[in-house]
Formats: C-alpha cells, sequence, structure tokens
C-alpha cells in the first residue's frame, strides 16, 4: 500500500478548462489620489504668486494687517508717478471713471490706494483726493509691516 510518488493531483478536485475570471467592477482611485495630490501641490506653490501685479516697494509701518472679506479695488502708484487700477495702466484723469465702472457695491467700495514707497507724495495725495471727490469713501493706503527688532 504503497504512495506512487508520481501522482500530480493528490487533491482530487478537477480544474475546469476554459474558466474565465469575472470582470472587477471596483474603481482603482489610486490615480485620482495622485493626479490630485500634484494639483494641489501646484496650487500651493502658485497661489502666493498670485498677489496684485503691480510690482512696488510699500512703506514700511507698525499698522495690523486688516481682515478682509471681500476683495477690495486696488489702484497704484508707482515710483514713476504711473497710475494703476487692478492691473492696468490708466492715466490720474480717469481713476473715478474708472473705479465707478468696475465697483460692484457703488460708493461703500473698498478701495486700497498702493502707493510706492519713493513715490512723490503729492501724486498720491492727487489720487486719494480725486477718489474721494468721486464719492467714495471706504478709501485705505497699503503698508507693509515692519520687522520687529
Amino acid at each position: 500500500m504503497g504512495m506512487s510518488a508520481g501522482a500530480k493531483n493528490q487533491g482530487g478536485g478537477r480544474r475546469r478548462r476554459g474558466s474565465r475570471k469575472a470582470p472587477i467592477s471596483e474603481i482603482n482611485v489610486t490615480p485620482f489620489v495622485d493626479v490630485m495630490l500634484v494639483l494641489l501641490i501646484i496650487f500651493m506653490v502658485a497661489a502666493p504668486l498670485m498677489t496684485v501685479g503691480v510690482p512696488i516697494d510699500l512703506p514700511k509701518t507698525q499698522a495690523s494687517a486688516l481682515n478682509a472679506d471681500t476683495q477690495p479695488i486696488t489702484v497704484s502708484v508707482k515710483a514713476d508717478g504711473e497710475v494703476y487700477l487692478q492691473e492696468t495702466a490708466i492715466p490720474i484723469d480717469e481713476v473715478a471713471a474708472k473705479l465707478q465702472a468696475v465697483s460692484t457695491t457703488g460708493y461703500t467700495e473698498r478701495i486700497f490706494v498702493r502707493g510706492d514707497g519713493t513715490a512723490p507724495y503729492g501724486i498720491i495725495a492727487d489720487v486719494m483726493s480725486r477718489i474721494q471727490a468721486a464719492g467714495y469713501t471706504n478709501i485705505g493706503l497699503v503698508t507693509e509691516q515692519k520687522p520687529d527688532r
């Protein structure tokens, strides 16, 4: 009652030929997660670069930052006296008319004036007086905080 050393199918089970596996009905989310992580990294890197596009050197003050819920309209004055509304250069005579064209809440719109630290004070004062003469009352000057020493 010896056992044959050459017996291959000791389990006694039969295999069916031509059997196919059922298709997998699960969604593979790994590529989706990979794409989302790449997009997250791209937006985290790009978000700080999306600031107001007119490069000026703001004066430093000890005022604290304001909490803002809505995006204000920004008027910038460069060191050479050139005036920008958001990122578009405009003549100083058209500041009031252009503000009325882009404001959404009327004369209560928040308007930030960004003046370069080396810009002539007279031009910045002229821009602010034109904005106030047009009827806008919520006007603010933008500065940078001084570093603590």
